[in-house]
């Protein structure tokens, strides 16, 4: 079966692809499919909104699974935020660097023992307009002081990983992708595909 990516998002979408591997005959962008689809995520949760994606795209590639998912960062000292707006935390635009200078600045004088985080990424996997299974993983970690590290994007320069003692983006993208939220998440779905059937 052929697998659709409900995402324009280049990085996402080489993550799921090197993380689901040999799960499918064929894994494929929204671009790939030759579809072009902007969804709207207006959704109070990463799992409506992940819903959202995947059950509009859905419609459009029937006899395809399609896969959404929706992601972000959530910080215990800020109540959980920037949560669903991690993207556009500084604004419409998805501006990594501004979103990530927002947040520290949100967390100034804030010490490293209180600057608890988890990534949480929510997926929904969806046939001919009906959702088939869908899950939400997380990774803990803290938020640093200052960006460390080049690789990864959006806020894994500020996510100190401890078990790594390693910022996200100082982590090579195949190590990353054996403890991130989005494997989490993943494994999860592949799980709950498997006991359903």
């Amino acid at each position: 079966m052929r697998l659709v990516i409900a995402s324009n998002n280049k990085h996402k979408i080489a993550e799921i692809k090197e993380i689901l591997g040999e799960s499918f005959d064929e894994i494929v962008s929204l671009r790939e499919a030759g579809i072009e689809l902007d969804t709207v995520e207006d959704a109070d949760s990463f799992l409506g909104n992940a819903a959202k994606k995947a059950l509009e795209a859905s419609e459009l590639l029937k006899g395809d699974a399609v896969l959404a998912d929706d992601s972000g960062l959530c910080v215990d000292a800020l109540d959980g935020a920037p949560g669903v707006y991690s993207a556009r935390y500084a604004g419409e635009g998805h501006d990594d660097a501004l979103n990530r200078k927002k947040l520290l600045e949100a967390l100034d004088g804030v010490p490293f023992e209180k600057r608890g985080a988890h990534f949480a990424c929510a997926m929904v996997l969806a046939e001919n307009g009906c959702i088939k299974a869908q899950s939400v993983g997380r990774v803990h970690g803290r938020i640093l002081f200052e960006e460390r590290g080049e690789n990864g994007f959006g806020y894994d320069s500020l996510f100190y990983y401890e078990p790594f003692e390693l910022s996200f983006a100082e982590i090579d993208g195949e190590k990353k992708n054996t403890v991130s939220h989005r494997r989490n998440a993943l494994m999860l779905l592949l799980a709950a595909l498997k006991s359903g059937e």
